[in-house]
Order: C-alpha cells, then structure tokens, then sequence
C-alpha cells in the first residue's frame, strides 16, 4: 500500500508517518520501482501501537526503545510496565500541584472580588495578585 492508503487505514497523517519514519519508530518501507513508498500490514500494526503508546503518555524516545527491544526479540512487558509507572507518578505529582495551584487561585479570586477598585492605586502592580 502506498503512504496515502496506510494514512487512511490508520488516521494519521502522511507527514506524521514520514516523521516517524525519520525519527527511527518506523522502518523506512520498501520502495517500488519508482520510488513510492510502499507499505505492508506490519506498518499499520507499528503505527497503531506507537499512536497507542502516545495516547498512553509515552514519548517518541521511549517508544522507540520498546519497539527496539521488540525487534530484537526481547519481552518489552517489563519495560514497558516501568515506563507507565513512570509516567503515572509524573502525572500524580503534577495533579498534586495543579490542585496547589487552583487553590492560590481561588484565594486570588476571592481576594480580588472582596476588594475596592479605588484601592488599586500602585502603578507597578497588581494588589489582586500581590499583598
């Protein structure tokens, strides 16, 4: 199949697909007589999982060294299990401090709504933000 074919069949873009090609998480495919690309179904499987593997909060990087492994025929389940814990701590800290942050925003709001406009007089701030 031609690179417009794979592009349908798996929903990303051609541009997409060449820059995975490039950056290593594809294999450049054969090339026919002249010149086109052209794909089999283990490139669909591939993409497939690297879109997975992204939605999945995995980096192109990291994708690439699963498919590494895979490739040369070690278990990726190990690595790939230490990756998402990875990844699901990251997400746990950054939620820890996304719920700091709305709480310094909610004191904000409340701060500004409880003020009188006339007493906003300091030309290099805000009083809102600063006490």
């Amino acid at each position: 199949m031609r690179i417009g074919e794979l592009a349908r069949e798996t929903r990303v873009s051609t541009k997409a697909i060449r820059f995975y090609e490039e950056s290593g998480v594809l294999p450049e495919p054969e090339r026919d007589a002249n010149g086109y690309r052209n794909y089999n179904s283990d490139f669909v499987d591939r993409l497939r999982f690297v879109k997975d593997a992204q939605s999945a909060g995995l980096t192109l990087s990291e994708i690439g060294n699963i498919l590494d492994l895979r490739d040369a025929g070690e278990p990726t389940c190990g690595h790939t299990t230490t990756l998402l814990e990875g990844h699901l701590e990251d997400l746990d800290r950054q939620i820890v401090e996304l719920e700091r942050m709305r709480e310094n925003l909610v004191d904000l709001v409340n701060r500004a709504q409880a003020m009188d406009p006339k007493d906003c007089n300091d030309p290099n701030s805000c009083q809102t933000i600063t006490s």
